[in-house]
């Protein structure tokens, strides 16, 4: 199985591959752009949907690095997530929120909104522009619909607190492009 895609391994610990994947930019059908925030999740940690092991709807994240894990949050939001470590290990990063780049008159329509930073500008809109659904889950990024770019030029990071979560609030694994407008909530 390919681990390494776009320059990422995806055979890291969460938290690394969360912090590389800034910049990346990620499409799906050729709609997309480039991911301005992450939050890593790791079995070890409570909040983590890897926590209490394995289950059908979590099992795409016990599955190779370097696929895709989709859940449906509070019964109403798509979640996209990229699997990290080895397989087994229950490890993810949550993409956030991304920067609109391709296919944003189709981002548009599919969201119905104008604004290019309310497009994407976290996990449920970005999954509602990108078109992503359950069918996606454990689906290769090495492979279409999937195709992940490295970053075209340096990338200034900012990390923090990960939010909309009640535990392990404090591990600071939440990543971004500094001063990016598209983040879903500015970094302190």
């Amino acid at each position: 199985m390919k681990s390494v895609i776009a320059g990422i391994d995806f055979s890291a610990p969460s938290q690394e591959v969360a912090a590389q994947l800034i910049g990346v930019t990620v499409l799906v059908d050729g709609v997309g752009g480039r991911i301005v925030e992450t939050e890593a999740y790791d079995r070890d940690e409570p909040a983590s949907h890897s926590f209490t092991g394995p289950s059908a709807r979590n099992m795409a994240m016990f599955g190779p690095p370097g696929h895709a894990y989709v859940y449906l949050s509070h019964g109403i939001h798509w979640c996209l997530n990229f699997v990290c470590r080895e397989a087994g290990h229950g490890a993810g990063v949550l993409i956030r929120a991304i920067e609109p780049v391709a296919g944003v008159d189709a981002m548009r329509a599919r969201r119905g909104v104008d604004e290019a930073r309310m497009l994407c500008s976290g996990p449920g809109k970005l999954c509602q522009a990108l078109a992503v659904t359950r069918a996606h889950n454990g689906l290769s990024l090495a492979a279409q619909p999937f195709e992940l770019s490295p970053p075209t030029g340096p990338v200034l990071l900012a990390s923090g607190p990960r939010i909309g979560i009640s535990k392990a609030v404090d591990l600071p694994w939440r990543f971004g492009l500094a001063g990016s407008r598209f983040v879903s909530r500015p970094f302190r």
